[in-house]
C-alpha cells in the first residue's frame, strides 16, 4: 500500500516535469527493493497522468472536435513514439535498457539540451506556429523519450523550444502530445486490468491509478504557472545533480 502510495505520487510529479517519470521510477523500486514496481504498475501509474490531462484539459480536447487540423498535428507527433514504443515492448528490449548506467547518462545528457533549447527567443505560438512540419519535428525527437531518463516531457518541450515556440506553448504542447500517447498506454493496461484473475493486482492498480491522477492533476497546474514565469533551469540542475549522483553509484 504504501510502495504504491510512494510510486504515485513520483509518476505524477515526474510524468510531466521535465525529468523523466519512468528513471525516478526504476531508481526508487531498486534502490528501495519495492515488490510493486513493473510495467503493469508503470502502465496503471500512467492510466491516472492520462485521467488528469484529460480533465484539465477537457476544454482543448473539446475544441480539438471542431479543429480536425491541430487534432491530425497532435496525433502525428504522437504516432512515432507510440509504434516504436509498441515494438520495444513486444520485443522486450524496453527491459534491457531500464539500466541504471543508461539512466545517469540521459539525465545528463538531455538536461543539458534541454539548458540549452531554453535559450532560444520567445517567438512562436501553437496557434499561428504549430505546423505539420513542426509537429513531425515534435514527434520524432519524442522517441528518444522511450529511453528511461531522457524524459517524454522534457523532449516535446526541448523540441518546441528548438523550434522558438514560448515556453507556456512548448508546455502546452508537450501535454496534448501525451493525450493519445498515455491514451494508448491506458488502452493497454486497461486489458491487463480485464484479463487479470489476481484481485490483488487489480486492488492495486485500481490504487495507483487513484492516486496518480491525483498528484499529476496538481501538477500540470503548478507547472505551467511556474513557466509563465520563470525558466528552465531547476529542472536542468536537478537533472546534473541526479545524473552525476547516479554515475557515482553505477560506477562505485
Amino acid at each position: 500500500m504504501i510502495e504504491i502510495f510512494i510510486l504515485s505520487i513520483i509518476q505524477g510529479i515526474t510524468e510531466f516535469l521535465p525529468v523523466s517519470s519512468s528513471s525516478h521510477l526504476i531508481l526508487i523500486s531498486k534502490y528501495f527493493n519495492f515488490s510493486n514496481q513493473g510495467l503493469s504498475i508503470d502502465v496503471s501509474l500512467h492510466i491516472g497522468s492520462f485521467i488528469a490531462v484529460l480533465v484539465y484539459f477537457h476544454k482543448d480536447i473539446l475544441s480539438l472536435l471542431d479543429n480536425k487540423i491541430l487534432f491530425l498535428k497532435i496525433l502525428i507527433s504522437s504516432m512515432p513514439v507510440m509504434i516504436v514504443g509498441f515494438y520495444l515492448v513486444e520485443t522486450g528490449i524496453i527491459d534491457k535498457i531500464r539500466d541504471i548506467k543508461v539512466i545517469a547518462f540521459t539525465t545528463i545528457i538531455f538536461g543539458v539540451l534541454l539548458f540549452i533549447s531554453d535559450k532560444f527567443n520567445l517567438e512562436k505560438n501553437i496557434n499561428e506556429n504549430f505546423t505539420f512540419k513542426s509537429a513531425f519535428f515534435i514527434g520524432f525527437f519524442q522517441v528518444l523519450s522511450l529511453i528511461p531518463g531522457v524524459s517524454r516531457s522534457g523532449i516535446a518541450i526541448t523540441a518546441a523550444r528548438l523550434l522558438s515556440f514560448k515556453r507556456i506553448d512548448s508546455g502546452k504542447i508537450s501535454f496534448l502530445i501525451s493525450i493519445p500517447i498515455l491514451g494508448a498506454v491506458s488502452v493497454f493496461g486497461i486489458k491487463n486490468l480485464i484479463l487479470s484473475d489476481n484481485l490483488n493486482f487489480t486492488y492495486l492498480n485500481l490504487l495507483s491509478i487513484i492516486t496518480s491522477f491525483i498528484f499529476s492533476y496538481l501538477t500540470i497546474k503548478y507547472f505551467l504557472k511556474y513557466i509563465k514565469k520563470f525558466n528552465l533551469n531547476i529542472f536542468v540542475y536537478y537533472r546534473i545533480f541526479l545524473g552525476l549522483l547516479l554515475i557515482i553509484l553505477a560506477y562505485l
